[in-house]
């Protein structure tokens, strides 16, 4: 009677382990990072009459959108939404400049059906820390969140969540509240077993979740006070929502502890027990600086030998240009930054990081970002003709395409994949 008892109680706890592993589809699409090219994506512009009540959020500031509230220096190519929205901006011809809202399912069924289009083989979905402090299923955030999901299910894109620690006070919170929203992502949202076809990007069988912002200085938290191995280990470790891979975000200099990274060798111990590292290179280079993708060269290179001889794997991050004027007209006054501080060059400096981090051994890469228009980083279609204002500055395309940056994404990706040869020189198209 006790070994029928015995039986029946493993038996049973067997079933529920089984069960709590099945919170995590073992399908996908995308069960290693290696080989694709994935880009950050923002989901964050809002305009009046989306129904979000936030304005033109992310445009301007209060949610305002006008010549001095204006925060994006690069102006996105509406002509193929289905929805868009009128601003007070207007173009050379004397038309209404008109914008997108991330909060449109059309909008992201587009940018999705852009991404199958050239060849991007997906995203991470940016969740800043303020979205984890209380669920609710029904906020913009989570409506953008369940429509990406949706449509990279559609567009076969891989998908994965990154949570960014931006907004993370010195005192009185830590990463808890991030634990029980990935709970809610998992079981409410269905983040990782999506229906339909199952997208979401798994590294060595596992779901990925990234942690962008360990490591900085300007951080008002100290990453030993914040409960990120807690949270690591139950990424990778419960019984039921874990059993992920973590990528985190870090300074460029991370290896060496020094320039843009805090002087704290914890920073290393996270690392070595997370899967897979991003070091944040924008800003760090420039196309002005003579023989910087040398430098680039070199620095991806002492990365990779680093998480060799670690276990971790490697992503190097690559950006078309840089550029935040309007921004720094209204937060930094006294420091007005110069229109496209750093220049994209009709994409000769987005193909230089490319190739080269393709050359010093990268196996994957990461792009940012799909749709930031706020400093300019943004790959997707991009206006040659934004509006025209004697305050707000934006950059151009370079007389090229709006399409241009989705395209050489495109080129890079086969590279990747070893289907074309690695050149250096910016393709053509014919």
């Amino acid at each position: 009677m006790k070994k029928i008892l015995f039986l029946t109680l493993f038996l049973y706890g067997m079933a529920t382990l089984l069960h709590a592993q099945s919170k995590h589809s073992k399908e996908t699409l995308y069960p290693t990072y290696n080989g694709l090219i994935m880009a950050g994506y923002q989901g964050w512009f809002r305009a009046p009459g989306d129904g979000s009540k936030q304005g033109f959020g992310h445009y301007g500031v209060g949610k305002a959108f006008d010549e001095t509230h204006c925060t994006i220096d690069i102006w996105p190519d509406v002509s193929e939404y289905e929805k868009s929205y009128e601003t007070p901006f207007r173009l050379a011809n004397g038309e209404k400049a008109r914008v997108f809202s991330s909060l449109d399912r059309s909008t992201t069924n587009l940018h999705f059906k852009w991404m199958q289009e050239y060849g991007l083989d997906g995203v991470f979905v940016q969740r800043f820390f303020g979205n984890t402090h209380h669920w609710d299923p029904a906020s913009a955030t989570n409506r953008i969140l369940a429509n990406t999901l949706e449509a990279a299910s559609q567009y076969e894109r891989a998908i994965a969540v990154m949570y960014d620690l931006s907004g993370l006070r010195a005192t009185g919170e830590d990463c808890s509240s991030i634990i029980e929203d990935w709970k809610h992502l998992v079981d409410d949202l269905k983040v990782t077993n999506q229906t339909g076809t199952k997208t979401y990007l798994h590294h060595n069988g596992r779901p990925v979740v990234a942690i962008w912002g360990v490591g900085f200085p300007d951080r008002p938290y100290n990453i030993r006070h914040i409960g990120l191995e807690r949270l690591m280990d139950f990424l990778q470790n419960d019984p039921v929502y874990g059993g992920c891979a973590v990528m985190l975000g870090v300074p460029t200099f991370w290896r060496t502890l020094e320039a843009d990274c805090i002087h704290d060798s914890y920073l290393h111990r996270l690392i070595k027990k997370a899967d897979i590292v991003l070091p944040w290179t924008i800003q760090r280079f420039s196309p002005l600086l003579h023989n910087d993708m040398d430098r680039f060269r070199d620095l991806i290179a002492g990365d990779i030998q680093w998480c060799e001889e670690n276990g971790t794997d490697y992503v190097p991050a690559v950006t078309p240009g840089f550029s935040w004027h309007n921004l720094s007209r209204i937060e930094f006054p006294d420091d007005v930054k110069p229109v496209g501080s750093i220049p994209r060059q009709g994409g000769r400096f987005y193909w230089q990081q490319l190739s080269t981090a393709i050359q010093a051994g990268a196996k994957m890469i990461y792009v940012a970002m799909f749709d930031e228009v706020d400093e300019g980083t943004a790959i997707f279609k991009c206006s040659d003709n934004p509006p025209v204002s004697d305050t707000a500055k934006f950059i151009t395309m370079d007389g090229l395409p709006s399409d241009h940056y989705l395209w050489l994404t495109g080129e890079a990706a086969r590279i990747l994949r070893k289907e074309k040869p690695l050149t250096f020189k910016i393709p053509t198209r014919k």
